[in-house]
């Protein structure tokens, strides 16, 4: 769904992807990164967000959490992380990027709560219940802090992705508010919900879900009890584009994740600011039945689109050329995507070796695919900065450094 927009508006990272790939520095099964364009991106986001009075947390999970992306995101302005889980938050803390939420969507294991207060000490920490809220209180007093506790919160005919269901009941805020103040090592700061913003496939536009009416009558019943000062964080879908609509709606915190590489659905339908910053890579490796199978290993392919036909551009010369396109069986997502298998008609089929470009909306930290990061695309000298796992541990994978 996104290649055509990376040739369109990044070809020259398409092209020092597959040069690279073709050295021998960049490993078959990994999501690529340019991180000039991620910096880029990182302050577009920022700056906009600033003018609106927005906090920005960003989100690293989609790319695997990659250092190097990190960095990249504090170049450009922002110095906090959401953190998706704790492995998450280790990622984000390691490299630099201090954690500013930290417990939505996943929550904190029960003896993982020390060490998230006294190690990572989150700005907010996202509790779904009492109990939670009391161990998080509880570490944060272990390790000699106030703990500004967000509270979660859900009613009936809110959107949740199954699987992610969970939270206080919404109408019970007011309680919830002076129960976590109560809490010895916490104090209450705010609610949270997710998805507040998402894509609507019919009118192509990204829309509110009733999960942000749902913090609005909450800050309004907190309000009339006289808790106006209070953060209300709304992600989901985040681009600069939706900045102003989220911060009319009385949200104080977002959280890009896709926007800041350029790849949630609105950037597929729409010339947004940032510009596409990640591509996944692999590498033909045999024949067979009429098809040329290429590695696998990171094809998720997020669902936030209908199936469509996935093409991938396959070459062994740096190129974005139409011709080189081809149409792409990629594996049901109820089986082990070992290998995708590429149209192989024509006579310039490919061949074993031949790199293979695909663009589509990933989740690097579900997969088994590396992450790879760029610098110098657009000065002409290309290089591999690093090549990391999912968890954002550095790899010394055999040749990525080879001169």
């Amino acid at each position: 769904m996104f290649l055509d927009l990376l040739i369109r508006r990044n070809p020259q990272f398409v092209e020092a992807a597959i040069s690279l790939h073709q050295q021998g520095k960049i490993p078959a099964n990994a999501y690529v990164l340019d991180l000039d364009k991620v910096e880029r991106n990182a302050r577009t986001f920022s700056q906009a967000a600033s003018k609106l009075g927005l906090t920005t947390f960003a989100m690293t999970k989609q790319v695997g959490r990659h250092s190097g992306f990190c960095q990249a995101v504090m170049r450009g302005g922002i110095n906090r992380s959401v953190a998706v889980d704790m492995p998450c938050a280790v990622a984000c803390d390691r490299a630099g990027l201090k954690i500013g939420h930290l417990g939505h969507l996943v929550q904190v294991p029960r003896h993982e709560a020390d060490f998230a207060a006294s190690n990572l000490r989150p700005d907010f920490w996202t509790v779904f219940s009492d109990t939670k809220a009391q161990e998080a209180a509880s570490a944060a007093e272990r390790a000699g802090r106030e703990q500004s506790l967000m509270a979660r919160i859900q009613t009936e005919g809110d959107t949740f992705y199954r699987g992610h269901e969970g939270g206080f009941e919404a109408s019970d805020i007011v309680d919830v508010a002076d129960r976590l103040e109560g809490l010895t090592g916490g104090r209450f700061a705010g609610i949270t919900t997710f998805p507040a913003l998402l894509f609507d496939q019919d009118t192509r536009k990204v829309r509110p879900t009733p999960n942000l009416v749902t913090l609005n009558k909450a800050a309004e019943a907190l309000a009339q009890a006289g808790r106006s000062e209070i953060e209300i964080n709304a992600p989901g879908t985040t681009s600069s584009a939706v900045l102003s609509a989220l911060a009319e709606a009385g949200a104080t915190q977002v959280e890009p994740g896709n926007g800041l590489h350029g790849t949630t659905p609105l950037h597929a339908v729409e010339d947004l600011p940032e510009d596409p910053a990640v591509l996944y890579l692999s590498e033909v490796s045999h024949h067979h039945g009429g098809k040329a199978y290429c590695f696998g290993g990171g094809l998720y392919i997020d669902p936030v689109f209908p199936k469509y036909q996935v093409q991938a551009l396959v070459s062994s010369i740096p190129t974005v050329q139409r011709s080189a396109r081809r149409n792409v069986e990629i594996p049901d997502y109820s089986a082990i995507d070992y290998y995708a298998m590429i149209d192989a008609e024509g006579e310039t089929a490919p061949v074993p070796g031949d790199t293979v470009v695909f663009g589509f909306r990933g989740q690097a930290f579900v997969t088994r695919a590396m992450v790879v990061g760029i610098r110098g695309v657009e000065d002409g000298n290309p290089q591999v900065t690093t090549i990391e796992n999912g968890f954002g541990d550095q790899v010394n994978w055999p040749g990525a450094f080879a001169q």
